[in-house]
């Protein structure tokens, strides 16, 4: 019997009309996965170039995602055998956290813009919601 770990049936999904960069999303995907434990430490994710043909881009686009997700200590790759989501607890501290706020704005303001709203609509509605 091994104990490798097998791969997961984990699929990224893109949506190219959100005004989110593809690695952006492929990161946040990776993320909400082992926020919403669909991802767990140990299972594999989809090889590179797996990844890369399944979703129609550039394998250098995934590439960036893993990185930046082994820097945020999220995955481990091991050379041979694959990237596997790592079974270490990351903690952020406040410049992570601010850091990732400002992606989330950015995001969040692309996509509206996108949507055809302009920043006075979004701010309108956020003082809208904090009065709540």
């Amino acid at each position: 019997m091994s104990t490798a770990p097998q791969p997961v049936s984990f699929r990224f999904r893109l949506d190219l009309a959100s005004g989110v960069p593809v690695y952006r999303q492929l990161i946040e995907q990776v993320r909400n996965g082992i926020v919403f434990r669909s991802l767990r430490p140990g299972d594999q994710l989809p090889t590179v170039r797996q990844t890369a043909v399944d979703l129609a881009i550039n394998p250098n686009t995934v590439v960036r995602a893993y990185r930046e997700l082994e820097i945020l200590g999220v995955i481990e790759t091991h050379q041979g055998t694959g990237t596997f989501v790592s079974s270490q607890k990351v903690e952020r501290d406040d410049v992570e956290r601010q850091r990732q706020l400002d992606q989330i704005v950015s995001e969040f303001v692309a996509r509206a813009g996108a949507a055809g709203f302009q920043i006075e609509d979004i701010l309108s509605r956020l003082q809208e919601r904090k009065s709540n």
